[in-house]
């Protein structure tokens, strides 16, 4: 009898979930199964940092990794080329130069920043910043920078169709304590802007008493906010809103609507995001998993302005395990793990304090939701930032 051809896994992404699902099926079924990664981005960045690095906080060798180093010491290929297209009938891949063909395909692929959605939107094209990706956030670091020895107007928020609202929450107030602290805070008004029915919605209808928290933090520290808006168009030096009010500004950091990435998007729906049982098995194709911001998740209320549902890197982390363990028990003929709710945690850095958030389950009505605020927060997100970047080091995926 001939030796049983070996597995092919492909993930598409090298970030949270790309990486978490390599190193777990790898750690599952070992020389079973052939594990290939394949991104565009040769850097593993802790995204959740990228505040701090444009504060000036952090440098982009503190929160970055080389992920074909640490791939290969785990024997795991890397293919460092973007993905341009999914054959789901051939189950194939393809790459800038190559097809690859797969036998179980995860997609880890994240968000496509759309900033031509809105005309004037975005660091490449059009007039505000960004802090999604670290190229971004370099660049916005560069503007702040320009703010403090020329003080202006700054607006912080998200557009319409965002899925992520917390950095822009952090930025807002990481600028007013660094602010306070050189001085100047008088001298330039902060406004957030957000598509959010309220402050603290977040996109996941609010977690405990965020509503209330938002507001007071707001007020105390004079940050005006204009909630549940959409943007008509951005020029040089001002906003306009769909309602006709303009708003000036110098720095404006405002997250773009989030899509589906063009590669994948055929397999999700009209916004490109994919459709997926609980185990995060595509609807459709059996051996095609999709987790983090590529999967689909359906809002838990209509919005006035319509937001989406954040999924952060801890929920990432959490879905690739499960899809991990659900293609290593289809290989294996075993009954795959029984699907615990997703839930959400999340620290909120607040510059010189910060708040921990906790949902559980993501979506209301819940078990349990809390929001509070403590310097024991910020020493723990600190902390965290440490670990994480030492696990995926390690490959130590199979750690909490």
């Amino acid at each position: 009898m001939g030796e049983r051809a070996m597995t092919r896994i492909v993930i598409l992404g090298g970030s949270f979930g790309g990486l978490t699902s390599a190193f777990e099926l790898k750690r599952l079924l070992g020389k079973e199964v052939e594990v290939t990664v394949i991104s565009g981005d040769n850097r593993f960045v802790f995204l959740p940092s990228l505040p701090w690095l444009i504060m000036g906080w952090r440098r982009p060798e503190d929160i970055t990794l080389n992920v074909a180093e640490i791939l290969k010491s785990k024997g795991i290929q890397f293919i460092h080329e973007a993905a341009i297209q999914v054959d789901p009938e051939a189950s194939k891949v393809t790459t800038t130069t190559k097809k690859i063909p797969y036998d179980y395909l995860v997609i880890s692929t994240g968000p496509f920043l759309s900033f031509d959605e809105i005309p004037g939107l975005g660091p490449d094209n059009g007039y505000t910043d960004c802090t999604f990706d670290l190229d971004h956030a370099v660049t916005t670091g560069k503007t702040w920078r320009k703010i403090i020895e020329k003080p202006g107007p700054v607006v912080i928020g998200s557009a319409q169709m965002v899925s992520c609202f917390g950095p822009s929450y952090e930025l807002a107030f990481e600028m007013h304590a660094e602010l306070k602290r050189l001085k100047m805070r008088h001298k330039v008004p902060i406004l957030y802007l957000t598509s959010e029915p309220y402050l603290g919605h977040m996109g996941v209808g609010g977690l405990g008493n965020s509503k209330r928290f938002f507001e007071d933090e707001f007020a105390d520290r004079d940050i005006k906010a204009i909630i549940s808006q959409a943007i008509e168009e951005v020029t040089q030096g001002e906003i306009k809103l769909k309602d006709g009010t303009k708003i000036p500004y110098k720095l404006a950091m405002i997250a773009p609507p989030f899509k589906g990435v063009p590669a994948v998007a055929p397999l999700g729906n009209p916004r490109g995001f994919i459709p997926v049982d609980k185990n995060y098995r595509h609807t459709r194709h059996k051996n095609i998993f999709a987790i983090g911001v590529a999967m689909a998740i359906a809002p838990p209320e209509q919005t006035p302005v319509p937001v989406g549902v954040p999924k952060t890197g801890f929920m990432t982390v959490k879905m690739a395990k499960t899809a991990a363990a659900t293609i290593y028990s289809d290989i294996r003929g075993t009954t795959p793990p029984p699907m615990a709710e997703m839930e959400v945690m999340c620290i909120m850095d607040m510059g010189n304090t910060a708040a921990f958030m906790k949902a559980s389950p993501v979506l209301p009505p819940r078990q349990k939701s809390i929001t509070k605020k403590g310097i024991w927060a910020r020493w723990l997100k600190v902390g965290f930032e440490k670990y994480f970047l030492w696990k995926m080091k390690h490959g130590m995926s199979n750690l909490p």
